[in-house]
């Protein structure tokens, strides 16, 4: 299948062609937690791209909740024209923009000094940077009450600004995917147990998503395939919710895997099974998709248009692309213009997976920051002086949220 053929979703919408800019978390927003001119910088880098989906990196519905100190948040109309902005500009080359909205739970930083909320109190374990991340807090019925709420407020938020569409994020470890795990959920209430309970928060904010707001507006879900830990979620259950989504009005389906403790999503898991060493969650979506009802997008390492095709090809609706777009934000429209462009990253092979996990994370935001400044990117960047340069950046902005968050 040409992966510049349209693909039309269930609620009638159209996308232009099957590549979509997969979600990559950009530490851009202002002092406010809204976008900035250097994220309205890097959007309009990635629409003249042609990509037919583009989706934000993690928006969150707290701002007392929070992936990192330099995240967006969406949660009333303080802003909203600044979100207006930020649509205008992603939906400018024609292409379908979407808010990944999200919520982080125990994945929350110790020093944003905010309490982090989780099904239960598993604390993650990273070794040494274990104390890196806030103690979660067991969630009461009236915070997973007010979760759902918030979702549902932050859709219809987005669909005032004139974005097409939102993804729930319940994959990489953040709190939906906490609930749907059984070593993070160890809950005996309606929440916990048995995955029928464990999915309950999922399906709960799903269907408060899809009353919220309109038919024509695009409802998606980006689900772990697994989490990559002995005893977690894994393909077994990811084809039992898949099963409980196809009742909902779901328009996409994406499929990823891991999270902070088994960072797969970054490839650090690749297995026996991958392609090229490349799209290494095909062979396992593939056969995920094959209960799944709606169109499905596989994301995870592709950054080759033949991997592209072999992907459409084997039944997947959609390949989802995110560290090649931060190297080369125009390269769908390469491609379509026939050139062969594949770019990469050099791979960090540093002996403490969790820094070089950082590392990982710090290369490609320092290409994003570039992008956002109007500069080339510089794949070739030490990860060292990139994880340096984050690190400083975030330590910069986690002083500027603690002071904002103070004067509320």
């Amino acid at each position: 299948m040409s992966p510049f053929q349209t693909l039309n979703l269930p609620n009638g919408q159209t996308i232009g062609n099957r590549i979509a800019k997969a979600a990559m978390e950009e530490n851009l927003a202002n002092t406010d937690q809204v976008p900035d001119q250097a994220l309205l910088r890097l959007y309009q880098a990635w629409a003249e791209g042609e990509a037919g989906l583009l989706l934000t990196g993690n928006v969150m519905i707290d701002r007392r909740a929070m992936t990192g100190p330099g995240g967006v948040a969406l949660e009333d109309e303080r802003h909203l024209d600044r979100f207006r902005q930020w649509a205008s500009v992603g939906r400018a080359g024609g292409a379908h923009f979407w808010v990944q909205l999200n919520h982080p739970g125990r994945q929350t930083m110790a020093n944003l000094g905010q309490q982090a909320l989780a099904p239960s109190a598993v604390a993650l374990d990273l070794g040494q940077f274990s104390k890196m991340f806030a103690e979660p807090k067991p969630m009461t019925e009236d915070d997973i009450q007010e979760v759902i709420r918030r979702f549902a407020a932050s859709a219809a938020l987005a669909e005032k600004a004139g974005f097409t569409g939102v993804q729930i994020h319940a994959a990489h470890g953040y709190l939906i995917s906490q609930f749907l795990s059984p070593l993070t959920n160890r809950r005996t209430d309606q929440w916990g147990g048995a995955l029928e309970n464990r999915a309950r928060l999922l399906l709960s904010v799903v269907e408060a998503v899809r009353q919220a707001v309109s038919p024509q507006f695009c409802v998606s879900v980006k689900l772990n395939s697994a989490d990559f830990q002995r005893g977690g979620f894994d393909a077994d259950d990811a084809r039992q919710v898949i099963q409980w989504l196809n009742e909902q009005a779901i328009d996409l389906l994406e499929l990823s895997g891991g999270s902070y403790e088994a960072p797969a999503m970054q490839g650090e898991a690749r297995d026996g099974r991958t392609l090229a060493r490349e799209a290494y969650f095909l062979e396992m979506a593939g056969e995920l998709a094959s209960v799944a009802r709606m169109p499905v997008m596989v994301t995870g390492g592709i950054r080759r248009l033949a991997i592209v095709e072999q992907v459409l090809d084997s039944g997947i609706a959609m390949a989802g692309i995110g560290t090649a777009l931060a190297v080369e934000p125009h390269l769908v429209k390469h491609w379509r213009e026939g050139r062969d462009s594949h770019p990469q990253l050099p791979p960090i092979r540093w002996k403490r997976k969790p820094l070089a996990a950082l590392a990982s994370m710090a290369v490609v935001k320092f290409q994003l920051h570039r992008l956002s400044r109007g500069r080339k990117t510089r794949p070739r960047v030490s990860a060292l002086l990139a994880l340096i340069i984050d690190q400083l950046y975030i330590a910069k902005r986690t002083r500027q949220y603690r002071r904002a968050m103070s004067a509320q």
